[in-house]
């Protein structure tokens, strides 16, 4: 969820600072970074609010050739100067920044710390002044004491510790929690997001759980806690420095929006050949063919993904797939069927509910596949299988092309299966063409970009509650809209199946209540036209988001035709947009919205 950049070899101030910039978009409400120029001088400087008060906050001779830096979301302790990181121990020898939560940093503190002098709430500082303290009693260097402790906490970590007696090491360690370091030419920098350090590196070694690491300007050593050396051959990450970049957009989330045409023929191209059929590892088809039921685990958006990955599964394989919630089946593990296989979705592949889910899994040999946009990261290592959504970098908190990669994904791998097994609905299913006519569809749609400005301005704007309905596919899609609209202008809204609504929350309709309308299933249309009255007449305002060949007149926004169950991909975007514009034009930060992150990486 927090961001940490850390590097060792050059001036760090404006490197540890503008990678600190480029990982705002993972939410976070104080900043710090500390700084040591190898010849007795150190700086350390925290803030509450942007990167930009940090950098007002910092004096022009704060500089070094050690640093680390940190944004921090508030879990222990409120958004305060004193608990943002990075945190240091009593004596200020030792400066540590750390993603995570330590689950036991109570009882760590009552057991050990009784006597020392704490600075802030968090339980990052129950780290360091551990280390601190195992250091002087035992007098042991920096890197054997920060194993010891490593053996005594209970959590996920990401940790960048600097020793001032020594400060010509970083010294760092993994659990859970995103971590990787970047080589360079007499530098190495460290990052929880590669794509904070691109500008100085894309040769990045990963480090994976349990392991530890001493990293200096020309060299490193990474190890197990129990120190088991360990050797791991470096990759390069092929992706532009700017592609992380605004361009002419006013936010990323808009630029992202209008980059999902892009990503559906780019997948086109990826996964299928001239022909249309899919090109997805054979190992990968054979062994969801042995499933006798598919579980999808996902989390927000993902999940609403995940619900329009069922309806393809079914539809065009006949296996039966269930979609669960990740944070749930960690904890309450669902009943399984004789042959199960797991299928995670995570944009970020760090989401650390679905790790709970594919830990436990692996534990009962359940064989899994993950979709992620970050082949590296953990839960595509860990699963069986992965396969990239290829969707580039999403800095916007509020994921838009990361649902339509995934929804496309998913639809190739159910082609590619139905093939495998003779279903005659996977041999019929034209995913070519009907990718390309929703790239098109999407176009369209983005350059009506005006009308759905004045229906946000109009209807969604002026109200504290929406609720958008749908039936069959549109119902997936509209729960998806909701989340959407609720996360970036914070109008509360709920997503229904249509005939829900006068099962009770008809009640909550009166005058001038935004409800809009999903129509994109011939089989219900006419059932949804019957519960838009019953709205209207309760006094809604109601906007309809229908498809070409069911649309009447009158309707707000006509949807180019797509296949019925890729309509999602054109549907959703008519919602995004309505979010987007909702937010934009209340004065809010659509691309970081309050209280939330992008990568949920604890629990």
């Amino acid at each position: 969820m927090c961001g940490i950049v850390g590097i060792i070899g050059k001036s760090a101030r404006e490197i540890v600072l503008n990678g600190l910039s480029k990982l705002e978009y993972r939410g976070y409400d104080s900043a710090g970074i500390y700084l040591n120029d190898l010849a007795g001088k150190e700086f350390l400087t925290k803030t509450t609010g942007r990167i930009q008060d940090l950098k007002n906050k910092m004096k022009p001779d704060e500089q070094g050739q050690v640093g680390i830096g940190h944004t921090r979301w508030a879990t222990h302790g409120k958004p305060t100067e004193a608990n943002a990181h990075p945190q240091f121990d009593e004596t200020k020898r030792f400066y540590l920044v750390h993603n995570g939560v330590i689950e036991n940093y109570q009882d760590l503190r009552k057991k050990y710390l009784n006597n020392a002098s704490f600075k802030s709430d968090t339980d990052t500082e129950v780290i360091v002044q551990l280390i601190s303290k195992i250091a002087r009693e035992k007098n042991v260097d920096a890197l054997t004491a920060l194993k010891e402790v490593l053996t005594m906490i209970k959590g996920s970590y990401a940790l960048l510790l600097v020793d001032n007696q020594h400060p010509d090491h970083i010294y760092i360690a993994k659990n859970k929690s995103p971590l990787l370091l970047g080589l360079g030419a007499d530098f190495n920098v460290i990052a929880s997001d590669a794509l904070s350090v691109l500008d100085q590196t894309k040769t990045f070694v990963d480090l994976h759980d349990g392991e530890v690491g001493d990293i200096t300007k020309n060299g490193y050593q990474i190890e197990t806690i129990s120190g088991a050396q360990v050797t791991r051959e470096p990759y390069q990450l092929n992706v532009a420095e700017d592609a992380a970049s605004k361009g002419t957009y006013d936010f990323y989330m808009l630029k992202e929006i209008c980059e999902q045409p892009g990503v559906l023929r780019h997948l086109d191209q990826f996964y299928l050949d001239q022909n249309g059929k899919p090109k997805v590892s054979a190992a990968i088809i054979d062994a969801l063919a042995k499933a006798d039921k598919l579980y999808i685990f996902a989390a927000g958006t993902s999940y609403h993904a995940g619900l329009v990955g069922k309806l393809l599964f079914e539809k065009l394989t006949k296996i039966p797939t269930e979609v669960g919630f990740a944070s749930e089946a960690g904890y309450h593990f669902p009943m399984m069927s004789q042959h199960p296989f797991f299928i995670f979705l995570s944009q970020s592949g760090e989401t650390a509910d679905s790790r709970v889910v594919l830990q436990e899994a692996i534990k009962r040999n359940i064989p899994s596949l993950t979709l992620t946009n970050v082949p590296e990261s953990t839960l595509a290592r860990e699963a069986n299988y992965s396969m990239a959504l290829e969707a580039g970098p999403e800095i916007a908190v509020a994921s838009t092309k990361a649902y339509t990669a995934q929804v496309a994904v998913q639809a190739v791998i159910a082609k590619a299966l139905g093939e495998k097994m003779g279903d005659d609905a996977a041999a019929a299913f034209k995913l070519k063409q009907n990718l390309a006519l929703a790239a098109e569809g999407i176009e369209q749609v983005v350059s009506n970009q005006e009308k759905i400005e004045q229906l946000a301005q109009k209807d969604l704007i002026p109200s504290r509650n929406a609720f958008y309905i749908g039936r069959g596919i549109d119902y997936p899609v509209a729960l998806e809209a909701a989340l959407k609209l609720k996360e970036v202008s914070y109008i509360q809204t709920e997503g229904f199946a249509a005939a829900e609504l006068k099962h009770g929350t008809i009640s909550l309709i009166e005058k001038g209540t935004p409800v809009i309308a999903l129509i994109n299933d011939p089989l219900t249309a006419d059932l949804m036209r019957g519960n838009i009255q019953e709205v209207v007449a309760r006094g809604a305002n109601v906007i309809t988001i229908v498809n070409k060949s069911l649309a009447q007149t009158g309707d707000d926004i006509i949807l180019p035709e797509v296949d019925y169950f890729l309509s999602p991909l054109v549907t959703v975007v008519v919602t995004q947009l309505l979010a987007y514009f909702a937010a934009k034009d209340k004065g809010l930060d659509v691309d970081k919205p309050r209280n939330l992150a992008k990568s949920v990486t604890v629990e």
